[in-house]
């Protein structure tokens, strides 16, 4: 169904025709009687409203390559087999997915979220896989005895041979692959010629079969036109998935991560809109980019409608190698980095800030909310601008509360001793807190404290200071 999937712009029922006749139809054309090789007139005919395009060879060999880049993420040996199919070599990869079974289900339901409909097999040999998926086996045959007993029920129109040489099989009776094979080769070649003769050994495993092996592109960018013209923005998520599909796929091929890439809506009237996602930390994850192309769209609000999309990777870094666990690892949750860079794509990218530490005593002003600036590869890191005077000591005093209260609340006095739910028990020496003469004038300015660590009746800790005003308390410890 290539020819017809891969065009952007189609109503049911529609078909692709070449030369006059019928390539292919979808599914509202075929259930009307529509089917290849008919005349077109017969076609219209029996659907009178049938849409008919013409067949267009480089949208069916982008769609081909779109999907060898999503299939890197299964082997990274791919081949593409015109006009329409896919080669991916798993004979290396069956430990690594757990078996046979595991990468099929995998591959088909990638297929059908990307809107491509499938034929499959899995055989010993290249060319022996390509005929049974055009067959539609839909099996999976591991030795080469099953499938060559698979391979022997074939029409021999399967190959797509010459009509000259499928001709003259019919003019001599053969109808299965099977009873090709018990003729003496070396007449066959004569009636038939060599490519056929040598196509069967190859099939059969007789002969090698060297495939040329896809090359991943050197950069990732990639178009789509969409089927409609969309008019709000999270209808483009399932295209994007597509596109973003692709990518993870590339990634896999390439083993590279990406930090940042674009999105680049193509408007019916209009500039363009852009789209940048920046990614917490280098990813190769497509569930993770189709999250937050989530967030992202469902802020943006769009001028005109969208005809295309285009995807571009802008910022790649090499993948790290490592290590898988000896033992059954329980399934991690989202980590801190994805967390943070779907906040900010949902808030916007002001809006998500972390507390981080300033250079100065007092407590007030010890600490600042700043943007979070992602340090790739680890954690993340925050840019704190030093605009207060002096620094902080190596060796900070380690009894800091918890809690802070917004403004230190006075405290009673009596018999010299300082009252909080009872009478407070001081558990440390006091601790000179002299800083801010900077400051004369702010709300915070110059202060002189004496802190001390309390507990008062109730087992409550609290963090309290003394200064010529009296008693006052400052914050509570967890």
């Amino acid at each position: 169904m290539l020819p017809i999937e891969a065009l952007p712009l189609r109503q049911s029922p529609s078909a692709v025709v070449v030369r006059g006749r019928v390539l292919v139809g979808d599914a509202e054309a075929v259930a009307a009687g529509v089917c290849a090789g008919q005349k077109l007139s017969t076609a219209l005919g029996l659907q009178p409203g049938l849409s008919v395009f013409e067949r267009v060879e480089a949208r069916e060999k982008q769609a081909l390559d779109s999907l060898a880049c999503w299939a890197g993420r299964f082997t990274p040996t791919i081949s593409l087999v015109s006009p329409d199919s896919l080669l991916l070599e798993i004979g290396g990869c069956l430990r690594l997915f757990g078996g046979a079974e595991t990468i099929v289900a995998a591959v088909l339901a990638g297929c059908t979220e990307q809107a491509y409909s499938t034929r499959w097999a899995v055989a010993p040999t290249p060319l022996g896989a390509n005929w049974l998926a055009r067959a539609g086996a839909a099996r999976i045959y591991p030795e080469p005895a099953a499938m060559q007993a698979a391979l022997a029920d074939l029409p021999c129109a399967v190959p797509g041979w010459p009509d000259e040489a499928a001709n003259r099989l019919e003019s001599f009776g053969l109808r299965q692959l099977g009873d090709l094979r018990k003729l003496p080769g070396a007449g066959l070649r004569r009636r038939i010629g060599n490519g056929p003769v040598d196509d069967l050994l190859r099939a059969w495993g007789d002969l090698p079969d060297p495939q040329k092996s896809f090359v991943f592109p050197e950069s990732f960018a990639l178009d789509i036109e969409l089927p409609s013209r969309v008019e709000h923005a999270e209808a483009l998520v399932f295209v994007g998935q597509r596109l973003f599909a692709a990518l993870a796929g590339w990634l896999h091929g390439r083993q590279l991560l990406v930090r940042r890439c674009s999105l680049q809506l193509t408007h019916d009237d209009g500039p363009p809109t852009s789209l940048a996602l920046n990614f917490a930390e280098p990813a190769a994850d497509e569930g993770r980019f189709v999250r937050l192309l989530r967030e992202h769209l469902s802020r943006l609000q769009l001028k005109s409608s969208v005809e295309a999309l285009r995807l571009q990777a802008d910022e790649l870094v090499d993948k790290p190698g490592a290590s898988a666990h000896l033992f059954e690892q329980a399934t991690a949750g989202e980590g801190t980095l994805a967390c943070l860079e779907r906040l900010r794509a949902r808030l916007g990218e002001g809006a998500v800030q972390a507390l981080g530490e300033v250079a100065d005593y007092r407590p007030e002003c010890a600490t600042g909310m700043r943007e979070v600036d992602f340090n790739f590869g680890r954690f993340f890191r925050l840019t704190v601008k030093e605009e207060k005077v002096g620094q902080k000591p190596a060796d900070s005093h380690p009894s800091r509360p918890l809690w802070l209260l917004p403004t230190p609340q006075a405290l009673p006095e009596r018999a010299g001793s300082p009252q909080w739910h009872g009478p407070l028990k001081l558990l440390s020496r006091a601790e000179r807190l002299e800083s801010g003469w900077w400051d004369e004038g702010e709300a915070t300015g110059d202060v002189r404290r004496d802190y001390f660590v309390a507990r008062n009746p109730l087992g409550q800790w609290a963090w309290v200071f003394r200064n010529a005003d009296g008693w006052f308390l400052h914050g509570l410890f967890a």
